[in-house]
């Protein structure tokens, strides 16, 4: 099974003095760093070529826990695009990020065993799960069609795929910042049907598979272990406590 970790984001600030370092995949929980913790369960579930895309300091900490490491770019974007081609199409890749603290082999192993080999897919858990499992955390989650869901750090993209799915995950990424591109990008009717609260996870992965030509689906009942990721300090604060 091929697998690929992005390890390029940064902070900065209070953020980067607590942990020593502006690389956020190199903050340590629990004994190990963030990156340690998705290389770990990735080999655990049985991923057999790993690569990282990351800089220096990440290359220093995990060259040798990995098969390659892609040297990172200054732009998100070109670190994604290159993440989606760290291996050649002709077999599923699986994508994961690097800030997900209590990320563990069984869970890892459990979505991907849930999921259709010819599918995108991506975890999504309960809200009531997730808070369940991390209570008094900070608030993660959305709203949709009256579900509230915390989605994953991990996706699984079908072989031959990566390269349909790197053009529409491109336009994403670049109107992340802005609701009105988001919801452009979305389509009108899903618009609308956000705007009222009558946008469904079904409608939107009908609308991803139009896009894409492939099945996508929301793998729902994950473990909330996949959905726990750490963006800001008092997540940070939070997974340390609680680790």
């Amino acid at each position: 099974m091929n697998a690929v970790i992005t390890a390029g984001a940064r902070v900065n600030g209070a953020f980067a003095r607590r942990i020593g370092t502006p690389v956020k995949a190199l903050a340590r929980v629990g004994g190990r760093t963030l990156l340690d913790a998705s290389i770990d369960a990735a080999r655990g579930a049985g991923v057999t070529r790993l690569a990282v895309v990351g800089g220096s300091e990440v290359r220093e900490a995990c060259a040798q826990a990995v098969d390659v490491i892609i040297e990172e770019s200054e732009s998100g974007a070109a670190n994604l695009q290159r993440a989606l081609g760290a291996w050649d199409g002709g077999a599923p890749l699986l994508y994961m990020t690097s800030d997900m603290p209590f990320i563990g082999a069984p869970v890892l192993r459990e979505f991907i065993e849930a999921v259709p080999r010819d599918a995108l897919a991506l975890p999504v858990t309960a809200c009531a799960d997730f808070e369940r499992r991390f209570p008094g955390a900070p608030p993660f989650g959305i709203e949709i069609g009256g579900e509230r869901i915390v989605n994953g750090g991990v996706f699984w993209i079908p072989a031959g795929a990566a390269s349909t799915v790197e053009k529409l995950a491109m336009r994403f990424f670049d109107a992340r910042k802005s609701k009105t591109r988001m919801a452009l990008l979305l389509g009108p009717v899903l618009c609308l049907q956000f705007a009222f609260g009558r946008l469904t996870i079904g409608a939107l992965e009908m609308q991803a598979r139009r896009r894409l030509g492939i099945p996508a689906i929301a793998i729902r009942g994950a473990s909330p272990d996949l959905a726990y990721d750490i963006d800001t300090l008092d997540e940070y604060a939070y997974a340390v406590q609680r680790a």
